[in-house]
C-alpha cells in the first residue's frame, strides 16, 4: 500500500469519527431537558441475601372503633355540598307556596332528573323549618317553602325564551309533585334583563394567557412539573394540566398551567420534546385578594428564566414588562367594576356568571 493510500484511509478515517461525533452530538442536543433525581427519594430496599421478598403484608391491628372520628366521619358525609344559592342578581325566581311543611326526601324525589335549563343552571331551594335558611333540600329535614332558580346569563349567552319555557315546565312539575303553587315572574320581562346582564359580563370578561417558547433546548414533561411544583403548581386532574391551587379552600385555582395532552400521556414521555407551555388565568374566577396577575407573571419570569425560554403573546411577540403593567392596569379597573356591580371576581356570583 502507497503512502497515498495511507494517508487517504487515515483521513478518511478522521472524518468517520467527525461524522459520527458530531450526530452524537447532535442528538444529545436535541434531547428534551429531564427532571434531575430528587436527593431526598429514599433509595429502593433490597430484600436480603437477594431473594425476593413475599413478606409484604402490613402488621395486624386489632380492630378498634374511634367513637369521635368515626362521627365526625359520619357528619362529614352526611352534610350537602355547599352551593352559591340564588340570587335575584343572576337568577330568575320563581317562589313555590305550600300548604304544609314537606320533607327533604319528598322533595329530592319531585326534583327533575337534569339541572338545567338549556345551558342555564336550574335549582331548586327550600326553606328550612328549623332554621329558617334557604338551602338545597336533602333529606331528614323539612321546608316550609320553596324557590325554583333559572340563571339569567353565563358564558354561553342570555337566557331566551325557549329556556324560560323550559325553566317554567321543570318548576311546574316540581311544584305539582310536592302540591305547591308557584308564582312566575314575566317572561319578556325576565328576558330583557338576561340579555342585559349578558351585554355586562360579555364586555367584562377576562382570560388571560402567556405563552412560554423554549428558546434552544426542549423540555420533557417531567423537566416541566418539577420546574412549576417549585412554583407551587400541582398536578391537574387533565393530563398536561397544572393548577396553582388558591389560598382558600373551595375557590378556583389562581393559574393555569397546560402543554400538549399527547405528549403527557406517551408510552414515554421523558423522551417527548415540549417546545411551548401556556399559563392562563381566569380573572372573573379568582379573588382580587390572591393578585393573580402578579402571580402570573412572576410565575411566567421565573420559569421563562429557569428553563431558558421566552413569554410571548399570541402573535409570537416577546411581552415587555412595560406591556404586563398596562394589563395590570387595565384590570384593576376591570376589579372595580365588577365590585360597583356586586359581582366580584371570586365571589360566588362572579364564578356562576363568568362560568
Amino acid at each position: 500500500m502507497s503512502t497515498l493510500q495511507i494517508s487517504l484511509a487515515i483521513l478518511g478515517g478522521l472524518i468517520l469519527a467527525i461524522v459520527v461525533a458530531h450526530s452524537t452530538w447532535s442528538a444529545r442536543k436535541n434531547l428534551p431537558r429531564r427532571a434531575t433525581p430528587d436527593p431526598s427519594a429514599p433509595p429502593p430496599v433490597e430484600p436480603v441475601g437477594g431473594e425476593p421478598s413475599f413478606d409484604t403484608e402490613p402488621e395486624r391491628q386489632e380492630p378498634g372503633f374511634d367513637r369521635d372520628s368515626s362521627l365526625d366521619a359520619l357528619t362529614a358525609m352526611t352534610v350537602p355540598e355547599k352551593k352559591p344559592g340564588l340570587d335575584a342578581l343572576i337568577d330568575v325566581i320563581a317562589p313555590i307556596l305550600v300548604d304544609a311543611p314537606v320533607s327533604g326526601e319528598a322533595a329530592l324525589a319531585a326534583m327533575p332528573a337534569t339541572r338545567r335549563a338549556g345551558s342555564k343552571p336550574f335549582a331548586v331551594e327550600g326553606l328550612n323549618a328549623a332554621t329558617d335558611a334557604w338551602e338545597t333540600p336533602f333529606a331528614g329535614q323539612r321546608y316550609g317553602a320553596f324557590q325554583a332558580g333559572v340563571q339569567l346569563a353565563n358564558r354561553t349567552g342570555a337566557l331566551n325564551q325557549i329556556e324560560f319555557s323550559e325553566f317554567v315546565i321543570k318548576a311546574q312539575a316540581f311544584a305539582d309533585a310536592i302540591d305547591g303553587q308557584p308564582e312566575f315572574p314575566d317572561m319578556l320581562d325576565e328576558v330583557a334583563r338576561a340579555r342585559e346582564l349578558d351585554t355586562f359580563a360579555s364586555a367584562h370578561d377576562a382570560q388571560l394567557s402567556f405563552t412560554l417558547r423554549a428558546k434552544n433546548t426542549a423540555w420533557s414533561p417531567g423537566y416541566v412539573h418539577q420546574s412549576a411544583a417549585k412554583l407551587g403548581f400541582v398536578t391537574g386532574s387533565i393530563p398536561g394540566r397544572m393548577v396553582l391551587p388558591a389560598s382558600e379552600s373551595g375557590h378556583a385555582p389562581i393559574l393555569g398551567l397546560a402543554f400538549d395532552t399527547q405528549a403527557a400521556m406517551a408510552e414515554d414521555p421523558e423522551q417527548t420534546a415540549l417546545r411551548e407551555l401556556t399559563l392562563s388565568l381566569d380573572v372573573p374566577q379568582v379573588l382580587r385578594s390572591e393578585q393573580p396577575f402578579v402571580r402570573m407573571c412572576e410565575a411566567a419570569i421565573t420559569l421563562a428564566a429557569s428553563m431558558d425560554g421566552v413569554i410571548i403573546d399570541d402573535q409570537g411577540q416577546p411581552i415587555r414588562p412595560e406591556t404586563m403593567e398596562v394589563i395590570h392596569a387595565d384590570l384593576e379597573q376591570l376589579y372595580d367594576t365588577l365590585e360597583g356591580r356586586d359581582m366580584p371576581a371570586g365571589s360566588a356570583l362572579g364564578r356562576r356568571l363568568f362560568s
